[in-house]
């Protein structure tokens, strides 16, 4: 393909740095909506970085680091002799939500026989949530209904159980939130501006990754191996870094289910708090331990932000979450989330104070089957997929399974074709790797995990 004329291409980019941030992030921004649009097909050719900062006028370390965020998406690739290329079709997630696997799965699910891995959440109703909405119907007495901060009861009941678990918490501490997404999205727009650091695990949850992006963060990452996170290296890199906020899930890690243990939360907790680093504990999953019932890495350090959810214990429809964070840090996200919708659904979250009240039960009986389904499933994987390698959860929902010699990008297109919706390893990898793994949730039924199984041995056969 021929290369794009200069002058084209500043009439394409036009006023791109007439925004908030550094200059690459807006230069990086309007590039990626150029490809997303056509504007900018695939192969085609970039001028060189040189040429293209003596035209925009900037530092040719601009159009550097613009090429490199790109890049690192999978939108442009650079081959040396040949210059710097588009890449229509990017390799890693994008601040696109839509474009993004985890969040297109969930846009569009036709009705098309499709058996979806990709959001790991229980779909079947605990006895308690109904008995626990009844009794919420009972106690509506009418009145405006809207509550920024959350229903009263259910911020007392979130409030007792963090201080029964060693974290003493008032109600002011705690905001409610629709869902944990939810809360991840208040805490970045409150700490994040154009252009700061976030440090992050990899792989994580795409949830965060995409939050982080859209509000145009550079990420930096350290990486969670089989035997889980290195402490030491993300302490490590919270010095160098200096991020913005830094964030990771050491309780049940999504997805490879790893737990990072007690003196690993301690020095972490030391870390953030000796750097003044405002530290976000995702604790989603931490009630989904087969063994262990972790404590908050709040427990070590009073000012860590912990954000939880009923959505992985409960029922994935019960859009619940919270934040708990020092009180004033909770009264800044509650006018932002009034901004945004004034207050969640006032009936889910006086049932969920019912919940709270029973969650050891609830959690009792969501650990047994959530045991029960890995077992089986990590017991059909090595009967039918031994080549696949993993190792077994702690908790929470998936197994991270490295394939040998594959691309899971195209093995996952292929599982597709035969009717099972799972979620490549680049995904969770904010800089586009994890180009060897797959993540396997073990939330369904047995009988569906079967068949689940046999239609992956079914893709997996023509890809050897």
């Amino acid at each position: 393909m021929e290369p794009i004329g200069m002058d084209a291409l500043l009439a394409l980019t036009g006023r791109w740095s007439a925004g908030r941030g550094p200059l690459y992030l807006l230069l990086a921004s309007r590039l990626r909506q150029l490809i997303e649009a056509g504007e900018l097909p695939d192969g085609c050719l970039l001028p060189p970085d040189r040429r293209l900062a003596s035209a925009l006028a900037v530092g040719r370390s601009t159009v550097v680091a613009a090429y490199d965020v790109l890049r690192q998406e999978g939108r442009l690739a650079r081959v040396q002799g040949s210059g710097t290329r588009v890449r229509a079709e990017p390799v890693s997630p994008t601040t696109d939500a839509g474009r993004n696997p985890l969040f297109a799965h969930l846009l569009d699910r036709p009705d098309d026989g499709v058996l979806h891995l990709t959001c790991a959440a229980p779909d079947d109703l605990p006895p308690e949530f109904a008995a626990a909405h009844t009794r919420a119907l009972t106690e509506l007495t009418g009145g405006l209904g809207i509550h920024p901060r959350g229903v009263p009861s259910l911020r007392r009941a979130l409030a007792d159980r963090y201080t029964d678990r060693g974290v003493p918490t008032t109600p002011d501490q705690i905001l409610v939130t629709t869902g944990a997404q939810q809360a991840l999205a208040l805490l970045t727009r409150l700490l994040l501006a154009p252009g700061d650091a976030v440090l992050t695990e990899t792989p994580t949850y795409p949830g965060a990754i995409e939050l982080f992006r859209d509000a145009s963060a550079v990420l930096h990452t350290v990486p969670v191996t089989d035997a889980g996170l290195d402490v030491d290296a993300f302490a490590a890199a919270m010095r160098t870094v200096r991020p913005a906020l830094a964030y990771l899930t050491p309780s049940f890690h999504n997805p490879t289910g790893s737990l990072v243990p007690v003196f690993g939360r301690q020095r972490l907790a030391r870390a953030a708090a000796e750097l003044r680093i405002p530290l976000i504990d995702d604790e989603v999953l931490v009630d989904l331990g087969f063994s262990d019932h972790p404590v908050p890495v709040a427990a070590y350090m009073s000012d860590v932000i912990t954000v939880g959810s009923l959505s992985k214990l409960v029922w994935g429809g019960l859009r619940v979450g919270w934040i708990r964070a020092d009180a004033a840090t909770v009264g800044k996200l509650a006018r932002l989330r009034a901004m945004h919708d004034l207050g969640g659904n006032t009936l889910s979250q006086l049932a969920a104070a019912h919940l709270v009240h029973d969650l050891d039960t609830v959690r009792r009986h969501r650990v047994t089957l959530l045991r029960e389904r890995h077992d089986h499933l990590v017991a059909l994987l090595r009967r039918h997929l031994p080549d696949w390698r993993f190792t077994p959860a702690l908790g929470g929902q998936t197994l991270w399974v490295t394939l040998p010699d594959t691309d899971a990008s195209i093995y996952a297109q292929a599982a597709l074709r035969l009717g099972v919706a799972v979620l490549p390893g680049s995904a969770f990898d904010p800089a586009g790797g994890g180009r060897a793994q797959l993540r396997v949730p073990f939330v369904a039924a047995p009988a569906t995990l079967t068949e689940v199984v046999h239609r992956l041995a079914a893709a997996w056969a023509p890809a050897r």
